[in-house]
């Protein structure tokens, strides 16, 4: 069967990447248990916390997203919409709410792949050449790139397993 009209097989790669991490921890492990009092700790010579990385991958994954499934997509400012500029969280309920959308806006993005009959390689109208399979890829690739940053710190600041 040709995976171009039938991307069954692209899909179920994707989606195990994004969720599953495959070769790398996955996001969920690296934000499993993290100590209160080091979210917002930013170790010397590094330029963010966990929070703020946890926070940019939310931001991220939503633009993303959003700009996969809205033709009305409205462009976020590079960098200053992207990063929080506070080291941590005001409290553990922001904490909690961060780690659940990041999670709802995954399997979003995963049920945007999943729908049926979707084109993985069509450009979007809105874009500059971007599709769907391109998105996913940037997902997936991004969140790998900052859950090895989490898991970074946490090993500096001595609570990584």
């Amino acid at each position: 069967m040709n995976n171009t009209s039938n991307p069954k097989e692209l899909i179920k790669q994707l989606n195990d990447l994004i969720l599953k991490g495959n070769a790398h921890a996955t996001l969920d492990s690296a934000l499993e248990d993290v100590p209160v009092e080091i979210r917002g700790t930013v170790p010397e010579k590094l330029p963010y916390s966990i929070w703020q990385i946890m926070e940019h991958i939310r931001i991220t994954q939503w633009d993303i997203l959003d700009f996969s499934r809205n033709p009305d997509y409205k462009e976020i400012e590079w960098p200053a919409d992207y990063w929080p500029k506070e080291a941590a969280p005001k409290d553990d309920a922001a904490w909690h709410d961060c780690i659940k959308q990041i999670k709802k806006d995954r399997q979003d993005f995963v049920a945007l792949l999943e729908k049926d009959g979707v084109d993985m390689y069509t450009p979007f109208p809105w874009g500059t050449g971007q599709n769907l399979l391109r998105e996913a890829l940037l997902i997936a690739d991004h969140n790998s790139y900052h859950t090895g940053e989490i898991i970074v710190i946490r090993r500096l600041l001595g609570h990584w397993k």
